[in-house]
């Protein structure tokens, strides 16, 4: 079953006869939309005709494509290319390109659809073209968060448009052949009717199927379907008919399709009315009510719209009245066509040709910002679309399972109704920063990123390029540390915690690290912690302010080199008694001990702890010689001299 003629138009012409020419009954089996046959007339006028004209090659390619023959297709929709020199209107372009890719040359349908917008000057298009080709490649790389099978319950025929009910299934199809042996000539199939079935919870499957509210079901196609959330409510699409059943056809002697509103009573369907902007003149179907009811999601082909269909949504009022349509708009709307929406919270699933896809109509995914604005449509990639049709998408309020429509290649009749269960892909977002020496400030290349969770497993890892950067994927919503270390270097670290958005990146997690050789001088042929001198009053062995900074770094360095062991020497200058000033440097270098313990350096890591008085003067300053205070002051020293690293 063609997706336009689910929605768009009714064969009025159930016999035809045999008085016209052969071209002539080509062309008027076409004009009344019996595809199969007029294919099967153009294909014995194109047998002797040598030099048919553009609008024969055309009819006889969109015959085929409306059946869904997308090899006959594509052999005339490449013929006219040829003879028009790819000057085809965009929707038979459009045809061209889905034909293609239907029978897997996507890499040719890409390359005129660059070509063709090229030539248009359209950058924007380009460029959203490459954006969707990159995002929709990724996907199909990616393993797939679906689980797909075939349902037994499927016919020979066109079966599709499952919809919730309860514990059971409504959906529609054409496997009835005793329908007054009316025929839908589009496709040389039954009309559609609406069924009710049981559902089998652990496998999707359906069982014990009849006919739902059969009484109201009319002679032509009863198709898609939507309940409101208490079950009592219904909204379906069928043919335009009067009272008797008759159809009613427009200016042109098509019949549309419109959706029909009523309340369900067991098998009837009562307080029975269409909406207010149905129409002879145009279609209107493929209804979608949101969980709470106050919006109706609809697609149609009615004036003002942007391409073959468009997907639009009208407010449904406390009183159940229904109020105008408006138009989803550029962001969901293109040329193409874009039909049966479904709504899941804040989620619209639709189906789309005119989107980038694999082929056919593709099932998109878009997230409802405000009643103006809906997120960038997003392919949901293979297993739930393939190079054919895709469409009717259902999913439960849980998004764990359900059940979505396709004419793919595998299936058991024309449409098959697929059950799927969905794997949510885990919710991850992006860490990113530089890591830089923090004396020279330059980049550290080959640092190490490990990144912990909240109970102190890494959970993940990164190494930094030539220019520091790194960017490593971590969990959403989450407690984390980042940690970033060398060997040789200090290690630095950030606990941040994530947001519960997929996707998102958190920039500038930037750390500085210290290399050893950065941390220590040589002196007196001895490696030192490299501190500023540790000044103590005069006559005092308390820790200043200015003491307790220096002494951090000593602990800084004995944290980032886990390995490295000291001693401590602490001096005097030479005023007052020499036992004094060595009592008051063992005080000192005492102090500078307990002050590096208490901050969790491990006792055995420092070898010794000794005052040497005014025994090791640094300059000429000894007892009796006249010095300056800043003289006297450099011999007053605490040194931290690392004796194993």
């Amino acid at each position: 079953m063609k997706r336009n003629l689910i929605l768009f138009s009714l064969l009025l012409f159930i016999t035809v006869g045999f008085a016209q020419s052969k071209p002539k009954k080509a062309d008027r089996l076409y004009a009344e939309f019996a595809y199969v046959d007029a294919a099967k007339e153009y294909e014995k006028y194109l047998e002797k005709e040598k030099e048919p004209g553009i609008e024969t090659i055309a009819n006889v390619a969109n015959a085929y494509y409306y059946t869904g023959n997308t090899a006959d297709a594509l052999r005339w929709y490449a013929k006219l290319d040829g003879v028009t020199a790819g000057a085809m209107d965009d929707v038979t372009f459009n045809r061209y390109v889905q034909s293609l890719r239907a029978e897997g040359k996507a890499v040719k349908a890409d390359e005129l659809l660059k070509k063709r917008l090229e030539a248009k000057g359209d950058q924007a298009a380009i460029n959203t073209l490459i954006s969707q080709k990159k995002y929709l490649d990724s996907l199909n790389k990616a393993p797939s968060n679906f689980k797909v099978s075939n349902l037994a319950a499927n016919s020979d025929k066109s079966d599709f448009g499952a919809a919730f009910y309860g514990n059971q299934i409504v959906y529609s199809s054409s496997k009835d052949t005793n329908l007054g042996n009316k025929v839908y000539a589009w496709n040389d199939q039954p009309f559609l009717e609406l069924y009710v079935a049981d559902r089998n919870a652990a496998d999707g499957s359906f069982f014990n199927d009849k006919k739902f509210i059969p009484d109201q079901q009319s002679q032509y196609h009863n198709a898609t379907l939507t309940f409101s959330s208490d079950l009592k409510t219904i909204y379906y699409s069928a043919n335009v008919v009067k009272k008797n059943d008759k159809l009613i056809n427009d200016k042109a002697g098509t019949n549309n399709f419109e959706i029909i509103k009523g309340t369900v009573d067991g098998d009837k369907l009562t307080d029975v009315e269409k909406l207010p902007f149905n129409s002879k003149d145009y279609s209107v179907g493929h209804p979608s009510l949101s969980a709470d009811g106050k919006r109706l999601y609809f697609a149609s082909d009615m004036p003002g719209g942007y391409g073959d269909s468009d997907i639009y949504v009208a407010e449904v009022f406390a009183n159940g009245k229904v109020g105008e349509p408006k138009n989803l708009g550029p962001k969901i709307n293109t040329s193409g066509r874009e039909m049966f929406p479904f709504v899941n919270d804040s989620i619209l699933y639709f189906s789309s040709d005119g989107h980038y896809g694999m082929g056919g109509l593709d099932v998109f995914e878009s997230r409802w910002v405000n009643d103006s604005d809906y997120s960038e449509p997003k392919n949901l990639g293979a297993q739930v679309n393939s190079v054919k049709d895709d469409f009717s998408f259902i999913i439960d309020k849980d998004n764990k399972y359900g059940y979505f429509s396709s004419n793919r290649a595998g299936g058991k009749g024309d449409d098959d109704i697929y059950y799927f269960t969905r794997q949510e892909p885990p919710c991850e977002q992006w860490v990113s920063g530089r890591v830089t020496n923090q004396k020279y400030k330059i980049a550290i290349n080959q640092a190490d990123i490990k990144v912990y969770d909240q109970y102190g497993d890494v959970i993940a890892t990164a190494k930094t390029g030539e220019d520091g950067s790194y960017k490593v994927k971590v969990p959403c919503g989450s407690k984390i540390k980042v940690e970033a270390s060398k060997e040789n270097h200090t290690k630095a670290d950030r606990e941040l915690q994530t947001s519960k958005r997929n996707g998102e990146e958190t920039k500038d997690v930037n750390f500085e690290l210290s290399n050893y050789a950065d941390l220590v001088r040589k002196e007196d042929n001895v490696e030192k912690v490299d501190i500023n001198p540790i000044y103590f009053d005069y006559d005092k062995y308390a820790i200043t302010e200015q003491a307790s900074m220096e002494l951090d770094k000593v602990v800084y360095v004995m944290k980032n080199f886990p390995s490295i062991v000291i001693k401590i020497e602490s001096h005097t200058d030479s005023r007052g008694k020499d036992q004094y000033n060595l009592v008051l440097s063992q005080n000192r270098a005492k102090a500078t001990y307990d002050y590096i313990i208490a901050r969790g350096i491990d006792p055995s890591r420092i070898e010794s702890v000794k005052g040497y008085g005014e025994t090791r003067l640094r300059n000429k300053c000894s007892n009796g010689v006249k010095c300056t205070e800043e003289q006297h002051s450099y011999n007053r020293r605490s040194d931290f001299i690392i004796v194993k690293k």
